[in-house]
This record gives C-alpha cells, sequence and structure tokens, in this order.
C-alpha cells in the first residue's frame, strides 16, 4: 500500500526547521493543524519530557490548548512532530512505542545530518512506521 506524498507549505517547514535549529540541544515538539488535507498551522508545544535531549512529551495543557485551537479555527489536527538532535529523522523505538495517533503524520527533523537539516513524515500504525514523502509547496 503506497501512500500519497504529502504537500507542505515551505512557510511551515521552515517553520519547523527554525525551531529546531533554535533548539539544537534538545527535542522540539508539536502539533500541526490542516485545512482540507493541507498543513495550515504549526503549534509548538513545551518538550515535558524528563530527558528532553533524547524523548519527547507533549505539554498535557499545552496540547489541549492547541487542539482547542484548532477545532475554533476549523482545522483538523494533522500531524505531530518532534526533532532529532544528534540522530537522524526516522522513528526510534521510543517514537514506535508512544504514538497514539494511527491517523496523524509523524514528522522528524534530524539536526544530525552536516548542515543541511531533514524533515521525514510517517504513519506508524501498531508499532510500525511507513515513510509518506514530503513535497514542499509554495504557499
Amino acid at each position: 500500500m503506497t501512500q500519497e506524498e504529502i504537500q507542505f507549505p515551505r512557510k511551515i517547514t521552515n517553520q519547523l526547521l527554525h525551531l529546531a535549529q533554535i533548539s539544537p540541544n534538545f527535542e522540539i515538539c508539536g502539533l500541526i493543524g490542516s485545512k482540507n488535507g493541507l498543513p495550515t498551522h504549526c503549534y509548538p508545544i513545551k518538550n515535558a519530557a524528563e530527558q528532553p535531549q533524547q524523548r519527547f512529551l507533549l505539554d498535557a495543557e499545552q496540547q489541549i490548548s492547541a487542539m482547542s485551537t484548532m477545532r475554533e479555527l476549523g482545522e483538523d489536527f494533522f500531524a505531530i512532530y518532534h526533532s532529532h538532535p544528534t540522530a537522524p529523522a526516522i522513528p526510534s523505538t521510543h517514537d514506535l512505542e508512544l504514538a497514539a495517533y494511527p491517523d496523524a503524520l509523524y514528522l522528524i527533523i534530524s539536526l544530525n545530518t552536516k548542515g543541511i537539516l531533514e524533515m521525514r513524515g510517517f504513519k506508524i500504525n501498531q508499532k510500525t512506521a511507513l515513510e509518506i514523502p514530503l513535497t514542499m509547496s509554495d504557499d
């Protein structure tokens, strides 16, 4: 089963990459809302993990707030993003175990590559990750 590629607006991509760059030692995380299957807003959320250098845990209060803002704006919950400061942009065992939204896209941004930021998307279901091709679109 092949997944369609997902169009990602350059503005949101740049925002995610910027957030990852300004936090090179800690995993960043948050949600992305969409309209008609197209990502529209990025909602940065505090990483509440005990070891934010190598894990992420969305702050519950901020997650609830982001979800209600999405509803108010008529957006759908589209993706969960986080960064890997020192690892490749593929889901870790920990990421696979904690993935609780099979319909959401999981975006991973890696700072591991030499000077090149990498962002990849996955659907994660029953601890199995399927990569979804991402293409950049000008808003």
